[in-house]
């Protein structure tokens, strides 16, 4: 679909699976990627199999029970269901499947490393709009992502991931229970939250609903809260294998989720940078200071400078920067103003382009902002992000900008840019 696209995709190395994408990181972490703690994270085929699979179950505190526990070269589940019984199941190694983990742990266990994202946290401008959390609702060992090393190579996700003894732990409050065939499930406490696209990652896709994942890889409905001890209802027809676009959410962060197929569809931060090098050959200009205006390069952080465009979200006329009456404070910037040029009052803001190409449906070139943050981007990238519910709190879902995760306002929550070509 892309010719640039194809550039995702390299036919030389190990086999990759996909790319795991965080919500809010506009192409790189604020204080940069490090190691396993980045804003993207590439899942390929290990040079040796390290999944696991389901075996032995002990029903009973038992020696052998015991001993799985203390083993730390085995892998296990261990279920409390009270003081006197904890039911034991043993996982044994999967040479046809390769196991990543994720979570907020610094651990070894943990491939990528995912902290609590906050609204606002990438705009340049404006700095973190609120302060940092005291105390993250991210699991130290939130999931785990088994792909299979052969053709098709599916990927699927199942909540918690095992420690450093290699022990995975759900306590007595934990909600809990077993199945008809006699096996063990559960959920963690703030759960793990899918949901997949319905028709793909594309301009044409739609939201699916969301749906959270058991230990065991089991679909179910929305507890009434993230931490009720009461399960929502099974969903047999669904599963949990992810597919291009699913949506994975910790309670803290949000991950998207591309294929290696579907990156090979996408546009690449090369042909962003073309499509941002176009626009600005167009010499868009102020219609009120008459300076030609040009969009900053994507991987410059620091706040605007005299050439960046800003723009009145109410009605999408893009400007240079003007202070009517001298300079307003930095919380004023962000109060309504009127537009010279058409008199509609709304949000004054610098715009800023998409630098994260994982967000993007298609190539079309940069047109449509979101409203309030003032991220740019295609028309079709901002109606789909505009029609997904992300969950917010324990309970609550909006939309938000994928940039920057501030949630969208203005009715559609995006404004068409309108540029004033220059009159020479």
């Amino acid at each position: 679909m892309f010719s640039l696209g194809q550039e995702n995709i390299s036919t030389k190395g190990p086999v990759k699976y996909g790319e795991l994408i965080v919500l809010g990181c506009n192409g790189s972490l604020p204080a940069g990627d490090k190691g396993r703690r980045r804003s993207r994270f590439t899942l390929c085929r290990r040079n040796k199999a390290n999944g696991v699979k389901p075996s032995t179950v002990h029903s009973s505190c038992t020696p052998q029970a015991a001993k799985a526990v203390s083993n730390k070269e085995q892998h296990s589940i261990s279920y409390t269901l009270s003081r006197a019984q904890t039911v034991v199941v043993e996982y044994t190694h999967d040479g046809a499947a390769d196991m990543f983990q994720i979570g907020r742990s610094t651990e070894n266990p943990i491939d990528f490393v995912v902290t609590d994202t906050l609204p606002g946290n990438q705009s340049p401008a404006l700095g973190p709009a609120h302060p940092p959390a005291l105390q993250s609702t991210i699991s130290r060992f939130a999931c785990r992502i088994i792909c299979q090393r052969n053709p098709p190579y599916a990927a699927r996700i199942y909540a918690a991931g095992f420690d450093s003894s290699k022990n995975i732990f759900l306590g007595e409050k934990a909600a809990k229970w077993r199945t008809c065939d006699g096996q063990m499930d559960g959920l963690t406490t703030n759960g793990v939250l899918v949901m997949h696209p319905r028709r793909g990652f594309s301009q044409d896709s739609a939201p699916g609903l969301w749906r959270e994942i058991s230990v065991c890889g089991g679909v179910f409905t929305l507890r009434e809260t993230r931490s009720s001890q009461q399960r929502g209802d099974a969903v047999d027809a669904e599963c949990n294998t992810l597919v291009d676009g699913s949506l994975i959410d910790l309670c803290g962060a949000t991950l998207l989720w591309r294929t290696a197929e579907g990156l090979a569809r996408t546009p690449t931060v090369k042909h962003l940078e073309a499509l941002r090098q176009e626009l600005n050959a167009g010499r868009p200009q102020c219609p009120v200071g008459f300076n030609t205006l040009a969009f900053p390069s994507l991987r410059r952080n620091g706040p605007p400078d005299d050439r960046q465009p800003w723009a009145y979200l109410r009605c999408g006329h893009v400007h240079g920067y003007h202070g009517w009456g001298g300079r307003c404070e930095p919380a004023a910037e962000r109060q309504e103003r009127e537009c010279p040029m058409c008199r509609a009052r709304g949000p004054y803001v610098p715009l800023w382009l998409g630098c994260e190409a994982g967000f993007y449906v298609d190539a079309d070139p940069p047109s449509h902002a979101f409203v309030p943050c003032g991220h740019v981007c295609s028309e079709k990238t901002t109606a789909y992000w505009g029609q997904i519910p992300l969950p917010h709190g324990t309970h609550a879902f909006h939309a938000a900008c994928p940039f920057c995760i501030q949630p969208l306002g203005g009715g559609a929550g995006c404004v068409r840019l309108i540029f004033q070509s220059p009159l020479d």
